[in-house]
């Protein structure tokens, strides 16, 4: 364990037993795999850069109340870097990255792309906090990764696009978010990680508001106010309460492979909301992947 690490030291925070732990992790997961529908919703009718600031913006200004109502201290000097990361990386970084990318891509293929997040976080996770997952933990945790990466070459075949370089891109700035929350839930109530977060970003994010809205369409439908409103309440707020108390209860690395399973999801949102076409091979992804997620929560991490 780093030096730097062992400073954040758990504060008097409910235990949660590791089921507890894997149900809301899982949960998180669920949250997160309507956020591409979600934003393909809000793409109706805003562009990409307006809909990134107003959805920072809200969930900035939902997280600052909810911070005033249960009267949280602000967070000691240490923590900041870590929260700034997480700002950095799930607030302004991830959120501008994929919603450029959706502009020429699928919701499906954008998801399939993202389903290297996992592999991503445990490694990042891994190098800040000095823990190392068993090899079978990371031997399922690879394998999962190469399933979706074979997916989505196929999908592309075997042409990554400027839309894929954006969601790479975005994924290796998430992954550090993730892992920098979700150790700092040990030391603050992951509620208070993700709202510190979003109100850090507050400035960018109404600057951003003010800047884009003026000079790109604006085309309000229920379907966009809808999908902003999912983006900011759910996918920006509300599912990272979840993802982080999860990621404390149950270690990074293992929260982490849950979202194996979210590209999958997100198959089957953009199926029904829309009416995009599964890919043949998704059912078969769909079963490697799930394997996988059995092998690593049984591994030692």
């Amino acid at each position: 364990m780093t030096a730097q690490d062992s400073a954040i030291h758990p504060i008097a925070i409910a235990p949660r037993t590791p089921a507890s732990g894997t149900a809301l992790a899982a949960l998180g997961v669920a949250s997160f795999s309507l956020s591409f529908p979600a934003t393909a919703w809000a793409l109706s009718g805003f562009g990409p850069w307006s809909a990134t600031g107003l959805r920072g913006a809200v969930a900035g200004l939902l997280a600052a109340g909810y911070l005033a109502a249960v009267r949280a201290p602000l967070p000691e000097r240490r923590h900041w870097p870590a929260l700034l990361v997480v700002a950095g990386g799930c607030v302004l970084g991830f959120p501008l990255l994929t919603t450029l990318a959706l502009r020429t891509s699928s919701t499906a293929h954008s998801a399939v792309v993202i389903g290297m997040l996992p592999l991503a976080t445990a490694v990042f996770a891994a190098l800040r906090t000095g823990r190392r997952p068993s090899r079978a933990f990371w031997a399922a945790a690879l394998a999962g990764a190469v399933a979706v990466l074979a997916f989505t070459l196929l999908q592309s075949h075997g042409r990554p696009g400027v839309a894929d370089l954006y969601l790479m891109a975005g994924l290796l700035v998430c992954a550090a978010g993730y892992a920098e929350g979700g150790r700092l839930s040990r030391a603050l109530p992951g509620a208070q990680v993700i709202a510190w977060a979003v109100v850090a970003a507050l400035p960018v994010t109404l600057l951003t508001t003010a800047l884009a809205l003026p000079a790109e369409p604006v085309h309000l439908g229920a379907r966009a106010l809808a999908g902003l409103a999912y983006t900011a309440g759910v996918s920006q707020f509300g599912g990272f309460v979840l993802w982080y108390r999860g990621m404390a209860a149950i270690g990074v690395p293992r929260a982490s492979q849950l979202q194996l399973a979210q590209p999958l999801l997100t198959l089957v949102w953009s199926v029904l909301l829309l009416d995009e076409d599964l890919p043949a091979a998704a059912p078969v992804t769909a079963v490697v992947v799930l394997v996988c997620i059995a092998v690593t929560q049984r591994a030692r991490a």
